[in-house]
């Protein structure tokens, strides 16, 4: 069992905040048409009012509310909504809009997630590349780089070198040939994956919370129910855990220290509080 929990949970919580973003756009969206009031209340009609209804109520609450026949600033306000309630309510086409936006709120609301989705994911995913661009060209700069570049360069030329006089060191264009075969590996600026983009991860939502709970599932059956003893994967992630160690950070812990740290079980609160009261001595006798 990969011990990968971590990132199954992060991968649940960034999707699982979008959904609740999706719930909190689910409101009316006739917002568009009369801000946060419903056109028809403003007017005094029903949704049911034919055109001459909606025009004689319209007309007899402009006479009552218009600026030159009352001063009220309020009034001021209510007559330009009820002025625009009405320029919705009396064309026919826009009428029928907002008729179908009344019923059918949450079609608009998975419109605007999807657009919102798709300009988080395109603005994330270019990110990721600038990120990952930048890291590349300081690696590059670097010695180590350039080592194994000409490492590279020696193992295609069978051992000979380029520093003979009057010969050229190597060329743009095949710089650029050997980079692509070298494999970089940086953390905290990896490749581009199409995988964490926030638009792919929410799609994937479900299959995530299934992914968790079965993982959680078979990790009680068989470390509560059947008593097995842990795997060294398992074992590995409950003592990182335990540390508060990252996974890189883990992994550059040689194997023998590794396995020390598993057999202390450190998982289990005693172990850990004794193993760090011996950090805490070791580190005061270095003093």
């Amino acid at each position: 069992m990969a011990p990968t929990p971590a990132a199954i949970r992060c991968s649940g919580v960034a999707s699982g905040l979008l959904l609740l973003l999706f719930f909190l756009l689910i409101q009316p969206s006739i917002s568009i048409y009369c801000d946060e009031d419903d056109c028809y209340d403003l007017l005094g009609v029903s949704q049911s009012a034919n055109s001459s209804e909606i025009k004689k109520a319209y007309y007899k609450l402009s006479l009552k509310y218009h600026p030159d026949k009352n001063p009220d600033p309020d009034s001021r306000k209510f007559f330009v909504k009820i002025a625009n309630a009405y320029e919705v309510l009396k064309d026919e086409a826009t009428r029928e809009q907002y008729d179908y936006a009344i019923a059918h709120p949450e079609e608009d609301a998975r419109a605007v997630l999807v657009g919102l989705l798709l300009v988080l994911s395109a603005f994330q995913y270019l990110n990721q590349w600038t990120r990952y661009n930048q890291a590349i060209d300081m690696v590059k700069k670097t010695p180590a780089y350039k080592n194994r570049l000409h490492a590279l360069e020696l193992e295609r030329s069978g051992g000979m070198t380029n520093k003979k006089k009057g010969q050229k060191p190597m060329d743009k264009k095949m710089t650029e040939d050997l980079s692509k075969e070298l494999d970089l590996q940086i953390t905290g600026a990896e490749k581009p994956s199409m995988w964490e983009l926030l638009g792919v991860r929410f799609i994937l939502l479900p299959y995530t919370i299934g992914k968790l709970l079965l993982w959680h599932a078979c990790w009680l059956w068989r470390y509560q129910v059947k008593r097995a003893p842990h795997s060294w994967e398992d074992a590995s992630y409950l003592t990182r855990r335990s540390l508060g160690a990252s996974l890189d950070k883990w992994r550059s812990i040689d194997e023998s220290m590794q396995e020390d740290l598993i057999q202390r079980r450190l998982w289990e609160k005693p172990n850990l509080e004794s193993y760090l009261a011996e950090m805490r001595i070791e580190s005061k006798r270095r003093r």
